[in-house]
C-alpha cells in the first residue's frame, strides 16, 4: 500500500497533515479489537449528534449518511442511542490531559483516523485508554439483565462512545 497524504483544514484543525499507511479498518494492534466500527457508531447515535459535523470531508461520505447530527447548534441527547447524555464536556478532557494535540476531539478523533490506517505515537496510550473502559462493561453485566436498555443506560452510551457495543450487554 502506497502511502496517503490526508490534509485537515476544519474548524479545529488548518493544514493538519497525517500519513495513512494502512488499510481502512485493517491491521490492528492484537489489543484493539473494537466492536463497532466509526460509520455503525455514527449511526447509531453518538456524543449528541454534534461531534464531526464539521469534518466530514476527512472521512469517506458513507460514513455520514446514516449519521444521526444534531440539528440545533448545541446536542440534543435524544439522538444517542440510549436516550441520554454521557460526555464530559471538551474542557474537562483537556483538564485532565486525556487530548493529544493531533486529535483535538479526542479519543473518536484518533479512532477514525486509526480505522483509516493513520499511526501514530499516540496509539498505545488510546489503546490503553480503549481497554480500560471494560470496567464498565463488568459493572453493566454485574448489574443488568442482559438486553435491558433502561438499566444503566449513561454507562451504556458512555460504552458505546468507545466502539464496545453495549447493545450486547
Amino acid at each position: 500500500m502506497k502511502n496517503k497524504l490526508v490534509i485537515v483544514n476544519d474548524s479545529m484543525q488548518k493544514n493538519y497533515r497525517y500519513y495513512l499507511t494502512e488499510p481502512i479498518g485493517r491491521n490492528f494492534d492484537p489489543e484493539f479489537k473494537p466492536e463497532l466500527t466509526p460509520k455503525e457508531m455514527l449511526e447509531l447515535g453518538i456524543f449528541g449528534g454534534v461531534y464531526m459535523r464539521d469534518c466530514t470531508k476527512e472521512f469517506p461520505k458513507d460514513w455520514f449518511t446514516k449519521a444521526k447530527f444534531s440539528k440545533k447548534f448545541g446536542r440534543d441527547e435524544s439522538l444517542n442511542f440510549f436516550g441520554v447524555n454521557a460526555s464530559q464536556p471538551l474542557w474537562v478532557w483537556k483538564e485532565k490531559g486525556w487530548i493529544y494535540d493531533e486529535d483535538p476531539r479526542g479519543w473518536f478523533q484518533w479512532y477514525c483516523r486509526y480505522f483509516m490506517g493513520r499511526r501514530c505515537k499516540d496509539d498505545a496510550r488510546q489503546i490503553k485508554r480503549w481497554k480500560a473502559i471494560k470496567r464498565h462493561i463488568s459493572q453493566l453485566k454485574k448489574h443488568c439483565k442482559k438486553g435491558d436498555f433502561s438499566c444503566r443506560p449513561k454507562q451504556r452510551q458512555a460504552v458505546l462512545h468507545w466502539a464496545y457495543d453495549s447493545r450486547k450487554i
